[in-house]
């Protein structure tokens, strides 16, 4: 059958290559793009800097099994994640390029998957276009190159994924698939939602239903022993956590443990209580946006794609596993974007041999066309309009910065991603159109995370508030936090004590005030739009805006005359955090 037209314009050469090499060439790309700017920034809100502090501190204090934020126990995930920062901080002893390198591999690790699944389960050419659908979806790349769990725990259920297909479409290998068990157990502990490939056994068993002959080799006895790897993973961490847990027998261990085996699984899910969302918010705000163009793709190659649910077995598969994960994050009231990423590859397969061999529909070129045409006016327009001090933008910078060359700078980079945009259309003019939207988002990729990531760092990092308290305090000063956000003790040079993530306002200002009371050359770091009562913000001195706040020191002159005791004394302190910057 002939390639369609998106695939004939790639070189033919490329899928002439032996199959390794082509695997070669297609990495060597995805990391270009990838590892492009890693070193460039540093951890930014709001996930970044805690991990990055939990793995500062764990090589900082050589205690790795229990995180630790701030030198108190930090409950919300599992430590794989933060495992694989600090071996990388342990071995380069660079944090700035330790806490993205994860997320960077686990991504590489996925293509390769993609690719690899795709040529067994088709051929060459639709192991490549699957590749180029996943980077081209906007949220591969964006999560390739954060410091979030989530671009790892995809790696594991591609995985997982991976091992399940290798078995059941191009087996029996049951070596994959016990493997695939494993890393859904190496999820679990990453991120809990390892398990998430289970899922793809209801439309196998509803397939061996209608079909007794279907896979007869594959789905015997021996499959119920799966989850036995997947629980003997889980194990490996479990135990010794519980067993260090009741060795300390202290409340906060036992609320560590409490915490991550419960609250944040099954009541998380069941009743969360952050990031609430409507059922239909992947259906409407995600998928629309961060896998584009992938879901109008979709509808593109329906007809096709219909004659192949009844001709390939593997096809309705994929879907119905795609379906399955989007149902399953749809039932919980708490919602992200990137809780659908591991789904995102298996759309990128079930859609790549259809492209490589089909035409979209009539209504697809000119639409990819006009979108392309509309993003590109719309980019140079918002360019000229920072140019130009444009009110609503100014405003909207003013919550990181109050300098307006910084408007300027980002108008400039808006503006040339829009001239990108339109080069692209008008000089690839007979490329086709999925080729040229491929073309524009890794160039203005590349952008921004070099050019980009420079002028963001300044203002995605609290380092001037704290730069600006450095040079009004002495050296042996230690400065504390009410209201504590990781991203300010990952930063500060100074002495930084904490009263506790787990207390309530109220607390944290008096545990505050009975530390600065008990000692000299001890101050307070708040924002100034927190209502305290046993501290005045008169004055106290302006640091600046960061992260969208004007931000306060507080010295003794600030303190009240008394304040009510704390009901628990909670101090953490942690000495100079920020040396990892020098």
């Amino acid at each position: 059958m002939p390639a369609s037209p998106f695939v004939r314009h790639l070189p033919e050469y490329l899928f002439n290559l032996s199959r390794n090499r082509l695997l070669l060439l297609l990495l060597a790309f995805a990391a270009v793009m990838i590892f492009t700017g890693i070193g460039l920034r540093s951890p930014w809100p709001a996930d970044e800097p805690r991990f990055a502090e939990v793995a500062r501190e764990m090589v900082a204090s050589g205690q790795w099994l229990i995180p630790m934020r701030g030198g108190e126990f930090y409950p919300d995930k599992p430590p794989v994640f933060m495992w694989s920062i600090a071996l990388f901080y342990w071995l380069t002893g660079n944090l700035k390029v330790a806490f993205l390198l994860p997320n960077a591999l686990c991504s590489l690790l996925t293509l390769g998957l993609v690719f690899d699944i795709g040529t067994r389960l088709w051929n060459q050419r639709t192991g490549a276009v699957a590749v180029m659908l996943v980077l081209l979806a906007p949220q591969f790349l964006v999560q390739a190159q954060k410091a979030q769990i989530d671009a790892m725990v995809a790696c594991w259920i591609m995985v997982a994924c991976y091992g399940l297909l290798r078995h059941f479409f191009t087996g029996p290998s049951w070596g994959w698939y016990f493997t695939a068990w494993v890393f859904m157990g190496l999820g679990i502990i990453t991120k809990g939602v390892g398990f998430l490939p289970a899922f793809m056994l209801i439309p196998i068993l509803m397939m061996k239903v209608r079909d007794r002959a279907m896979f007869s080799d594959t789905l015997t006895w021996r499959c119920a022993l799966g989850p036995l790897a997947m629980l003997a993973i889980v194990v490996v961490w479990l135990i010794p956590m519980v067993l260090y847990v009741d060795a300390l027998g202290t409340e906060e261990a036992l609320a560590y443990r409490n915490n991550i085996l419960f609250k944040q699984t099954g009541e998380r899910y069941a009743d969360s209580w952050g990031h609430l969302q409507p059922w239909y918010y992947y259906l409407t705000s995600v998928i629309p946006s961060l896998w584009f163009p992938l879901p109008l793709l979709f509808l593109a190659l329906w007809r096709p794609l219909a004659d192949s649910i009844r001709h390939r077995p593997v096809i309705p598969v994929l879907l119905v596993w795609i379906v399955l994960v989007i149902v399953f994050f749809s039932l919980s009231p708490g919602k992200r974007g990137v809780y659908l990423l591991p789904a995102l590859p298996m759309l990128a397969l079930s859609l790549a041999p259809l492209l490589s061999t089909q035409r979209p529909a009539g209504w697809f070129p000119p639409l990819m066309t006009s979108l392309h045409l509309l993003l590109a006016c719309a980019l140079i327009a918002v360019g000229i309009l920072a140019w130009n001090d444009h009110p609503k933008l100014v405003e909207k910078v003013s919550d990181y910065s109050r300098d307006p060359a910084r408007l300027h700078e980002a108008g400039t980079l808006v503006f040339t991603v829009g001239l990108v945009w339109l080069i692209t259309l008008f000089g690839f003019w007979r490329s086709r159109a999925l080729g040229r939207l491929f073309v524009a988002m890794m160039v203005t990729w590349l952008l921004l995370t070099t050019w980009g990531y420079r002028i963001l760092e300044p203002l995605r990092t609290p380092r001037n508030i704290l730069a600006a308290a450095e040079q009004q305090l002495p050296a042996d000063a230690q400065l504390g936090m009410i209201d504590f956000r990781e991203q300010f003790i990952l930063f500060s040079r100074l002495d930084f004590v904490h009263f506790s993530f787990f207390t309530g306002r109220r607390e944290e200002e008096r545990n505050a005030w009975k530390w600065m009371s008990e000692g000299e050359n001890r101050y307070i770091l708040t924002a100034d739009n927190l209502d305290l009562q046993c501290f005045t913000l008169d004055g106290g001195r302006e640091l600046g805006v960061a992260h969208r706040e004007r931000w306060l020191l507080l010295g003794p002159d600030q303190m009240a005359p008394d304040c009510s005791p704390p009901a628990k004394v909670r101090q953490f302190t942690t000495t100079r955090p920020g040396r990892w910057m020098d």
